[in-house]
């Protein structure tokens, strides 16, 4: 089926494939056998589907008379296990049916035997059906011609597509706080306009996780019908993209977070958040140590000494409620530690840390090199195994650090003491056990250190 695509500037939407719908809707339906004598011992999570300790050849039997007729029995070679029986392509299919609190016979997992069966019985008859259609159905696909840009930025061809009319998550919001919704993000975004013209396009990856969709959902980068009855594919939880699970992994990395999804700041991953706000760096570390710079480069024991960790919250929490607009001025918090703790908290809630776990290993080795110049060199290889986004932030970061040490007479940090404090901020060891995470603690001072002191050479 021929796509649509861009002709002379005007959108015009893509045009979503049916077959594999047509499919699902021809698909046999579930037909329970039931057992009309009462079967001792049988589990309280079965119905009357269930028959017992019978052989596979009774089950066949039963199931013989017509296509999707299904039943549930225990096995005769494994006692205590228990089978779902089920009739397909004229013949009966034996899946071995576990129960969690739910039901399942693989991933997806059921409330009922009834959805499983349905669920199951349109998997088989679609992957039978249409095996060779759906091998191919990543080659030359809609994302490519329309665009994913298209596809998921533009709210206004949003309401164009004419996938489902899919059942929000939660309460639809009344109009006023949408219109709020839309003002914040306009707001937000005028505010980094400064910066959009500079700010790098940085590879991030899509946050795919799996979804239910309600109601009839199509791909939107093969334009496919995406079949079942739950689970049907996965939705990017950063941008929105919806996709088969299959055709994620060949879509390219070149996930826009969406503001509507991204909801906080701290706690979120970086290049998300950075990629979500069309900035350089996230607005905690240019906010925070602007601030700290045009009034606190003089405090004796600057990042050394804790703020009121209570206040330190509240300024967390005016960065996820206000983004760009939250207050972190003298007026509103005198303490300066106050700004340096809500620094520091950012780092350590990082999901993934500034040096991130990939980066780790070399970072750490490379601190251990006693040559000066083969350390400096290895540091900066080191550097190169960063993300763009983390590796923009620690250079910003290092450039202030640098600036601190050059107020130590004041305030009585230098490269050495800066590096105890944000060595086990910016680094985490990934799955190291507890002595050998110990042990890194000075390798981890060491790589800010000379991070610190390098800083105009190494960026």
């Amino acid at each position: 089926m021929a796509l649509n695509v861009f002709d002379h500037d005007e959108y015009r939407p893509p045009v979503w494939k049916s077959y594999l719908y047509q499919l699902q809707q021809e698909a046999p339906h579930p037909r329970r056998v039931t057992c009309t004598p009462e079967v001792d011992n049988r589990p309280k999570y079965y119905g009357r589907e269930y028959h017992g300790m019978i052989s596979r050849e009774e089950a066949d039997q039963l199931l013989s008379q017509a296509e999707g007729s299904y039943l549930i029995r225990e096995s005769q070679r494994q006692p205590g296990t228990y089978t779902l029986a089920l009739r397909f392509g004229n013949q009966t299919r034996n899946f071995r049916l576990y129960h969690d609190g739910k039901h399942f016979v693989g991933e997806k997992r059921f409330e009922s035997i009834h959805d499983l069966v349905t669920d199951g019985l349109i998997t088989l008859y679609i992957e039978t059906k249409a095996a060779e259609y759906i091998a191919k159905m990543t080659i030359n696909p809609i994302y490519e011609r329309v665009g994913y840009t298209t596809l998921n930025q533009e709210p206004t061809l949003k309401k164009l597509l004419p996938h489902s009319h899919e059942a929000p998550d939660g309460p639809a919001p009344a109009k006023d706080e949408r219109n709020a919704e839309e003002r914040l993000t306009s707001l937000v975004r005028r505010a980094t306009l400064r910066e959009s013209d500079l700010a790098p396009n940085y590879e991030k990856v899509h946050n795919f996780k799996v979804h239910t969709f309600r109601g009839p959902h199509w791909c939107e980068y093969c334009a496919n019908f995406m079949w079942g009855l739950i689970a049907q594919g996965v939705k990017c939880a950063d941008c929105g993209l919806n996709v088969h699970k299959q055709c994620s992994k060949v879509v390219p990395n070149d996930c826009q977070p969406d503001l509507r999804h991204v909801k906080k700041v701290y706690s979120c991953d970086l290049t998300t958040l950075v990629r979500a706000h069309n900035t350089k760096r996230p607005m905690v570390v240019d906010m925070c140590i602007q601030e700290i710079e045009a009034r606190g480069l003089q405090s004796e024991g600057l990042y050394r000494i804790s703020g009121f960790s209570e206040l330190i919250e509240d300024v967390k929490l005016a960065f996820d409620r206000d983004g760009e607009k939250a207050d972190i001025s003298s007026s509103a918090y005198e303490d300066i530690n106050i700004i340096t703790g809500a620094l520091k908290l950012y780092f350590r809630e990082l999901p993934i840390p500034l040096i991130t776990y990939d980066a780790y290993p070399r970072f750490i080795d490379t601190a251990k090199i006693t040559d000066p110049e083969k350390r400096l060199e290895s540091l900066h290889e080191a550097l190169k195994l960063l993300p763009p986004a983390h590796c923009e932030a620690l250079r910003y970061l290092m450039a202030h650090l640098k600036r601190v040490t050059q107020c130590e007479k004041d305030n009585l940090m230098s490269s050495e003491n800066l590096g105890i404090v944000f060595g086990p901020t910016l680094m985490r060891a990934p799955d190291l056990d507890a002595m050998t995470a110990l042990n890194d603690i000075r390798y981890q001072r060491l790589v800010v250190e000379a991070l610190i002191t390098n800083e105009d050479v190494l960026f």
